[in-house]
This record gives structure tokens, C-alpha cells and sequence, in this order.
């Protein structure tokens, strides 16, 4: 195993896959072509050439922060590589967040998140979203 850390988005496909692996919800990869390179902050991780966990950084680089796309392949979960992925962005958020940055996530598991520093929100505000279908 030669696994090795590149602050970088992986590529569109890998992105796409690893989401599926993961067992996150699907991207398109037009959309993960559009917005890759628009974050923000990323930190691959590879088994030699091949990603293995990801996630993200998006937002306005001031006010707002979002960590994203945290992923872990299932082959190589347990091994501590979602807290190390944790670890490089909250790295970044310590060095780009100012007074009043607000960072937020949606986390598919709290518990993982709140072992690290993250807190529920709720019952002071609650988490929102809203599908859009793509136009013709």
C-alpha cells in the first residue's frame, strides 16, 4: 500500500465514482466538471494512482465554508482515513476562516463529526434543501 495526501479535487470521473462507492448521492459529471474546480479546498487520498477517500471545501472563502464530499472506499474504511481528511480541511479552515466565518455541513453521520469539534445546529436552526429539476 503506497498511499499518498494531494491537496487537490480528483478528477471528474474519480469524483463521480468515489460518491457512488461511498454510497453518496449521485453527480452528474457535467456538474462535477462545472463545480471541481470552483472549491474552494480539496484532499485526495490515493493507493497509488487510485483515490481512495476525497472531500471538499466550497463557499465564499470569508463568510461562508462548507465541507463537502467527504468520502472513504468502503475497502478502506476503519483505517482512520476519514479523521485524516478531516484533519487536512480543518487545517485549511483554521487558516482561511476569519472572525464570524460560519463553516457548515450536511452530515450523513453526526456522530462521526461530533467526535472532531462539529456540533448540531438544531434545535436553534435546522438544516434545509431544495431539489431543482434540470431545464430543457
Amino acid at each position: 500500500m503506497s498511499i499518498k495526501y494531494e491537496e487537490t479535487v480528483p478528477s471528474p470521473v474519480e469524483f463521480c465514482n468515489m460518491r457512488i462507492k461511498a454510497s453518496l448521492s449521485p453527480k452528474s459529471l457535467e456538474a462535477a466538471t462545472i463545480a471541481l474546480p470552483n472549491s474552494l479546498y480539496a484532499i485526495s487520498i490515493r493507493d497509488g494512482d487510485t483515490l481512495i477517500a476525497m472531500g471538499r471545501v466550497v463557499g465564499d472563502g470569508a463568510c461562508n465554508f462548507e465541507v463537502v464530499d467527504v468520502a472513504v472506499d468502503p475497502d478502506y474504511q476503519g483505517q482512520g482515513l476519514g479523521r485524516q481528511i478531516m484533519e487536512y480541511i480543518d487545517n485549511y479552515l483554521s487558516s482561511a476562516a476569519l472572525e464570524g466565518s460560519y463553516v457548515s455541513m450536511i452530515a450523513d453521520e453526526p456522530a462521526f463529526y461530533e467526535k472532531l469539534g462539529y456540533k448540531l445546529v438544531s434545535p436553534s436552526s435546522q438544516g434545509m434543501t431544495k431539489k431543482f429539476k434540470p431545464r430543457t
